[in-house]
């Protein structure tokens, strides 16, 4: 069944509001492990606004020690080095908490949030790309590149060594917002990603997804079939301000259930 790996940026942003360490991103993992979860997501940003390197540290140890099992997923753009701030750049985070996945994202430093997937035709990038994955794998770290549904895309991050593709779901979501998950324009935009994940299955990427997935469209999506795994960070978190942290998680494992069911 797709796995859901929990993204604790909101938890480590809340904290970053007050000094201390209150709410504590470890705990946080340790709940959301106990409640199910198969994977932990940081997306630490060169600017520190949430998940910052002790955190990335603290929970490889933690995963290390007491959930070995559970997957260790680090999401940032392989371009970000190091900064006078004390952040010491994606590469060295990965080389030194050799996670069990590594997201490679092309975001920029000021981006709000993560909106696009790599553009691989551009030459420099795919080499640079290529470069990366390479070093990473050769530390055991199994790489995913952050793409839109875009099968000529799709290939060539096959072609720059990528282990799989996590494709982004932003739009599929915007479209549940606005129309509902039966419009015409939702199922033919799910069919869009059900095509790219057929694509990326037959030349043998294992297929991930997240950005804006939530309890009204997770079902709907994993239905498409082929999904290995979601990273749900931001709506499971603001559903946890009102039912907790554990039960979302369930809520979350039960909306993958029953997508899995109608694939």
């Amino acid at each position: 069944m797709t796995a859901l790996s929990v993204n604790v940026n909101k938890i480590a942003w809340l904290r970053n509001s007050r000094e201390g360490a209150r709410p504590s991103v470890l705990d946080a993992a340790r709940t959301a492990i106990a409640a199910g979860a198969g994977g932990i997501t940081v997306h630490p940003r060169p600017d520190r606004r949430h998940i910052r390197p002790a955190d990335v540290e603290a929970l490889a140890a933690l995963l290390a020690a007491e959930a070995p099992h559970v997957e260790f997923n680090i999401e940032g753009n392989p371009a970000a080095g190091p900064r006078d701030n004390g952040y010491p750049g994606f590469t060295r985070l990965i080389e030194t908490a050799r996670a069990d996945q590594a997201t490679l994202v092309p975001d920029a430093d000021a981006q709000l949030t993560s909106d696009h997937g790599w553009d691989l035709s551009d030459p420099a990038a795919a080499r640079f790309v290529r470069e990366v994955a390479d070093r990473y794998r050769g530390w055991g770290v199994r790489v995913s590149l952050f793409m839109d549904p875009v099968a000529e895309q799709i290939a060539r991050a096959k072609e720059c060594g990528a282990d799989r593709v996590e494709l982004y779901t932003g739009p599929y979501a915007d479209l549940v917002e606005r129309h509902g998950i039966e419009h015409p324009e939702t199922r033919a935009c799910r069919e869009t990603y059900a095509r790219a994940a057929r694509h990326a299955a037959g030349l043998g990427l294992g297929v991930n997804a997240g950005h804006d997935l939530n309890l009204d469209n997770l079902a709907a999506f994993i239905a498409i079939g082929g999904i290995a795994e979601v990273s749900i960070g931001h709506a499971l978190i603001a559903d946890a301000l009102e039912m907790g942290l554990s039960t979302a998680v369930r809520r979350y494992l039960d909306a993958i259930a029953a997508g899995a069911a109608r694939t």
